[in-house]
């Protein structure tokens, strides 16, 4: 079985969430560019799925990577990015935005829950003043520290330089 019908359009998703609604389902959503899938993300993703959730995941575009990151990302496109993330049991949905950030895409989905990591506490939070003002809240979720790609990304590189 295929996980890519997972991997929506806004459209859809938003139709599939009014449905999932109607039943009393909660609504979480988080957003990252998940650019080389690692550990971290794993047991973010898994801890944000707690309870009875729907998880919804809005991944960055290859553009919009691009404008946080720097030309030489992502290293791996958005579809098998989007498809990688759709294959993990945690991740109900996953849906694609351009912006820098999920402002746009959070007040269309207005989820209940907005999730984010810990590093992020005290700092704003894109879209949180959006789901307050629906009743709903931000959660913080323990993330494993020092683990990114980022840092997986500059360790090859420094192991290349080594050799």
């Amino acid at each position: 079985m295929t996980t890519r019908h997972k991997v929506l359009k806004l459209s859809a998703l938003s139709r599939k969430l009014t449905a999932l609604r109607r039943e009393g389902r909660v609504i979480a959503f988080t957003n990252g560019c998940f650019d080389i899938l690692h550990y971290g993300h794993v047991s973010y993703l898994e801890a944000a799925k707690r309870k009875d959730r729907i998880l919804v995941v809005g991944m960055n575009s290859d553009a919009s990577v691009r404008g946080l990151k720097g030309p030489e990302r992502p290293i791996v496109p958005q579809d098998q990015r989007a498809a990688v993330l759709a294959g993990l049991a945690c991740v109900d949905f996953v849906v694609l935005f351009e912006d820098p950030t999920p402002y746009a895409l959070i007040k269309a989905i207005g989820p209940d829950i907005l999730l984010k990591g810990a590093d992020w506490k005290g700092k704003e939070v894109a879209g949180s003043d959006v789901v307050k003002a629906r009743g709903g809240r931000v959660e913080f979720v323990t993330f494993v520290a020092r683990l990114s790609t980022t840092n997986i990304v500059e360790k090859i590189r420094q192991q290349y330089r080594a050799v």
